[in-house]
C-alpha cells in the first residue's frame, strides 16, 4: 500500500512540475509575441529585433502580390514613421502550441481598414523564444 501511495505522489509531482514548465514556456512565448506587437505599434526596431531571429522570413500576399521579405528589410520599413495610435488597433494571441523547442502561435491584428491573421513559428534559441517565420493573411474590412 505504501508503495502504491508513493508511486501516486511521485506521478502527481512529475505532472505538476511538467505543467509549471509548460506555463513558464507559454509566458516566455507570450513575452516574445508582445515584443512583436509593441515593436510594430511603437515602430521600435529594437523590440522587433528582440522578438525575431535575424534570419526570419515573412511570407504572404500584399493585395494580389505574393511577397517574401527578409526580417531586416521588414523591420527597417516597419520602424519608419511615428508610433501608431494604439487605441485604433487590437492585437491578440489566439493560440499557442509547443512541441519541445518549437512553437506555433496564431494571432489576430485588427487594424484600421484591415484584419491580419499571423501564423508565427518560433524556436527556442539560447534559452529565448524567437520568431523565425511569419506567414500572414490580410482581409479588408
Amino acid at each position: 500500500m505504501k508503495i502504491s501511495y508513493l508511486l501516486i505522489v511521485l506521478l502527481l509531482s512529475t505532472l505538476f512540475c511538467h505543467a509549471q514548465e509548460s506555463d513558464s514556456e507559454i509566458l516566455q512565448i507570450e513575452k516574445t509575441i508582445h515584443l512583436y506587437f509593441e515593436g510594430m505599434m511603437e515602430r521600435d526596431k529594437s523590440k522587433l529585433e528582440a522578438a525575431f531571429d535575424p534570419s526570419a522570413r515573412l511570407i504572404g500576399y500584399r493585395g494580389e502580390n505574393f511577397t517574401v521579405t527578409d526580417f531586416e528589410s521588414w523591420a527597417k520599413g516597419t520602424a519608419i514613421g511615428s508610433p501608431r495610435a494604439q487605441e485604433l488597433f487590437e492585437n491578440r494571441i489566439l493560440a499557442i502550441e509547443i512541441k519541445g523547442y518549437t512553437a506555433m502561435v496564431k494571432t489576430e491584428l485588427f487594424w484600421p481598414g484591415i484584419y491580419y491573421f499571423d501564423y508565427l513559428t518560433l524556436i527556442k534559441i539560447d534559452e529565448k523564444w524567437k520568431i523565425v517565420h511569419k506567414t500572414w493573411f490580410e482581409e479588408k474590412r
